[in-house]
């Protein structure tokens, strides 16, 4: 077993895992694995920058995670940052603050190296699973991208588009400042245009409609699987591995779309930092469904930082 640390930095949250990990065996034996709220692509969208506050919000959960990493005796780390690092021009200021909390660079990779972590955290518990055909496709829906891979044994192809929670959430629903609640056909047909044109650049990279089991990574499907579950707090163990029906997908996302920012707040399983970018994660989840004719989508709590401890180990 080797001691590993993994931390995920997306566009809306930062995620860290300590793990033991057997690559023999494939064994890996969770010792802490937490998420902050961060919102590092705060405007990125927007201004091309990464915003002062949001630095220091991000800076501030390295911080508490260091103590973490300390404390359990993790060998070796990986600091993982993906899509608002990867597209902001100050983002050496992020790697420098990064290295001085942690004393690790991170990497900035592509969307593709994202994808393979994605698909290796998601699946390589699924081996041997009989009720499931391969192949899969998965897909994590991050704050400011949404990674495609298809594969069984290995990756048979990989893309990532530029549409997340965040990203659509600001670029369509935002008003001077402040969130439109609930947003009118118009907004919604705007979010389902970028939405629909990023399926036919990643069908382009990826045989999506040959897959036989979808499987859905990040914040906005697992919140999806609580609200299906009209679960009482937000529970890991009921949500991994648990699958929604399209009909509920698409009933909960018609809800959300429509619902008031105080009636998201009131849902128990759901994260404050999701309340206001919620809908939009799920329109994409939706349409994806309809675009390759899921019947369901397999909910996995195990994603990309999962494959980084995987990589690190």
């Amino acid at each position: 077993m080797t001691r590993v640390a993994a931390v995920d930095c997306g566009t809306n949250s930062i995620r860290l895992l300590v793990a033991d990990c057997d690559p023999a065996t494939g064994e890996l034996v969770e010792l802490d694995r937490r998420m902050i709220i961060v919102r590092l692509g705060q405007g990125v969208d927007r201004t091309g920058r990464l915003a002062p506050e949001a630095l220091e919000r991000t800076f501030a959960a390295c911080r508490e995670y260091a103590a973490v990493i300390k404390e359990l005796g993790a060998e070796r780390i990986r600091f993982v940052a993906t899509s608002a690092s990867r597209d902001a021009e100050n983002r050496d200021e992020f790697v420098r603050g990064v290295f001085d909390i942690l004393g690790v660079e991170p990497e900035v990779i592509s969307g593709d190296r994202e994808a393979e972590f994605s698909f290796t955290g998601a699946t390589k518990e699924l081996t041997g699973r009989t009720d499931l055909i391969r192949p899969y496709l998965v897909v994590d829906i991050g704050g400011g991208s949404t990674e495609f891979v298809v594969g069984d044994d290995q990756v048979r192809g990989a893309r990532s588009v530029d549409i997340g929670c965040v990203r659509l959430t600001e670029r369509h629903l935002v008003r001077d400042g402040v969130v439109v609640d609930p947003p009118g056909p118009e907004q919604i047909a705007a979010i389902r245009a970028d939405i629909e044109a990023a399926l036919d650049l990643a069908e382009r990279d990826v045989p999506l409609r040959e897959a036989h089991t979808l499987v859905g990574l990040a914040g906005s499907v697992t919140t999806l699987s609580a609200i299906a579950q009209d679960l009482p707090a937000y529970d890991s163990a009921a949500i991994h591995h648990s699958r929604i029906p399209y009909d509920r997908v698409r009933e909960i996302t018609e809800w959300l779309l429509r619902s008031t920012h105080a009636e998201r707040e009131a849902v128990p399983s759901m994260h404050p930092g999701r309340v206001d970018v919620i809908a939009a994660g799920a329109l994409v989840l939706l349409s994806i469904m309809e675009r390759i004719g899921a019947t369901e989508v397999v909910v996995s709590e195990h994603d990309i930082l999962d494959g980084i401890a995987w990589s690190v180990a």
